[in-house]
């Protein structure tokens, strides 16, 4: 057997084996000499398909772990209403069937063990479920924009192998899910020997900075005239005098043309905008770099919770004006009405799938410190019922109302009527959902989309009565700014 230690053991994980698919088991080492990025440095060239999950701001209940996966065992792409299934290098496709019932499914017998002394993520399916994911709930969203980006509405993978680094404790650790069917000590043997050559793996790799730089003054376009937009607001400020909608989200995509190398763009928001969500999809038609600060849905131990954040005001150049900012956004009732609206709209969406009476707001109005912003955030949470699953949960809330408006199935039609383009990433959510039962997923703003030698940033503001359309065209232009910078940026890298 092999001296490293695992976990289970290999009697321990013996009395797992008849309720479950997957047994994870883990093994862990000191690493302080390098950080995962440059571990995921190592190991991207070698992989079409990698992820890297990632938390800059090492608080122990939000963003202890960091995640990489690479080599998925499954793919699934979801394509409008068509689901590709790919196992073992063949694509099985599916037709006629909901993908968030068949999804479901999966994860119902895709499962594992909550074992002590396993990181967070111990095994599962990562990816995204885009903002049109929507559209497999709500029949009524009929009217969708123009596809020209072509990327899935949903993509898994199924991760079985997962490097996890522990903020807390500076410890790496590489989780192995062996089959629970079979030859248990053969897959066990197999699991420890697959943990070892990826250890060695780490522990010798070699990041050297291939690629040539491409510093360029980068050429931007937008989807969308600033007079079009301007018009948009109108035509949604007269929909909420006439009480379809309280509020709408209306967004303005961006192209650059030319990017940097994509890990570069990612590297450089990590650096200039660390937030609770940092993440980087690799695949073999495009990529995902993003900084979200918002959480969209998380289930645990049979808790749902969602945090919107509705209120923005820049920092400041020094303690004194941070102050000054801080208080005048807290003083602006535009921005607190709105936000009370959204929180409304998630204790609703909560309230979905909750026990009755569960639905909570523990945590209302909080000012939260980034490094360049100040944010409003509340905190809505209720006890997940027996008869609902996490994708019930995620059903609820997609996409949130901070993205979308209120009601939302109508601000949803309005945003379908007045955007040019189908939304894909823009709004929807990434993370992961485990195999012992764990979702954490945030929402896709601050997300840079390079695919086909372009990269895309959509950013969006929230249309209420009193808005002035300008003011929400230059918010939109604001928040795509600091992606636009960390691409010119990344550049020089």
């Amino acid at each position: 057997m092999n001296e490293r230690k695992f976990t289970p053991s290999l009697d321990d994980g013996s009395k797992y084996l008849e309720n479950y698919q997957y047994l994870p088991i883990t093994t862990k080492m000191l690493y302080d000499s390098s950080t995962l990025v440059n571990v995921f440095l190592s190991l991207k060239d070698a992989h079409k398909n990698a992820l890297l999950l990632e938390s800059v701001e090492n608080g122990d209940k939000w963003g202890r772990y960091s995640f990489i996966a690479y080599d998925p065992i499954e793919t699934i792409e979801v394509r409008d209403g068509k689901i590709a299934h790919k196992i073992d290098g063949v694509v099985k496709e599916i037709i006629g069937v909901n993908p968030l019932e068949y999804i479901n499914n999966l994860l119902l017998v895709n499962n594992s063990p909550k074992i002590e002394g396993c990181p967070k993520l111990s095994g599962g399916y990562i990816g995204y479920f885009s903002y049109d994911t929507v559209r497999y709930v709500e029949n009524k969203l009929i009217n969708v924009p123009f596809d020209d980006l072509k990327i899935p509405d949903i993509l898994l993978f199924k991760c079985t192998e997962i490097i996890a680094f522990d903020h807390l404790t500076h410890e790496l650790s590489v989780t192995i899910n062996i089959p629970t069917i079979g030859d248990y000590q053969k897959n066990y043997i197999n699991g420890t020997k697959r943990a070892d050559k990826i250890m060695e793996e780490i522990t010798r790799f070699t990041y050297m900075n291939r690629g040539e730089k491409n510093v360029v003054e980068p050429i931007v376009r937008s989807n969308i005239t600033k007079e079009e937009y301007i018009r948009n607001v109108e035509i949604a400020k007269e929909r909420i005098v006439e009480g379809d909608i309280f509020q709408v989200v209306l967004s303005n995509r961006f192209e650059v043309e030319n990017p940097p190398e994509a890990f570069n763009i990612y590297r450089m928001l990590r650096s200039t905008n660390p937030s609770p969500y940092m993440y980087f999809i690799q695949t073999e038609d495009f990529s995902i770099a993003g900084a979200s600060p918002e959480m969209l849905v998380n289930v645990e131990e049979g808790k749902i919770t969602t945090k919107p954040i509705a209120g923005t005001i820049r920092r400041g150049k020094d303690v004194y004006e941070d102050k000054l900012m801080e208080s005048k956004l807290m003083n602006d009732e535009k921005e607190k009405a709105e936000h009370i609206m959204l929180v409304d709209l998630g204790r609703n969406d909560i309230g979905k799938v909750s026990k009755f009476g569960s639905v909570q707001v523990p945590q209302l109005m909080v000012i939260e410190k980034y490094s360049q912003l100040f944010h409003i955030t509340s905190q809505v949470e209720g006890d997940l019922r027996e008869d609902m699953t996490m994708i019930d949960a995620l059903k609820a809330v997609l996409p949130a109302g901070t993205l979308s408006g209120a009601p939302k199935v109508k601000a949803m039609e309005i945003i379908d009527e007045l955007e040019k383009n189908k939304r894909c990433l823009y709004g929807g959510t990434i993370g992961y959902i485990s195999f012992d039962g764990v979702m954490d997923t945030c929402i896709a703003i601050r997300t840079v989309l390079i695919k086909d030698n372009k990269a895309y940033i959509q950013a969006g503001a929230g249309i209420v009565q009193d808005s002035i359309p300008e003011k929400e065209y230059l918010e939109c232009e604001t928040k795509a700014k600091a992606m636009i910078k960390a691409i010119e940026e990344a550049s020089k890298l």
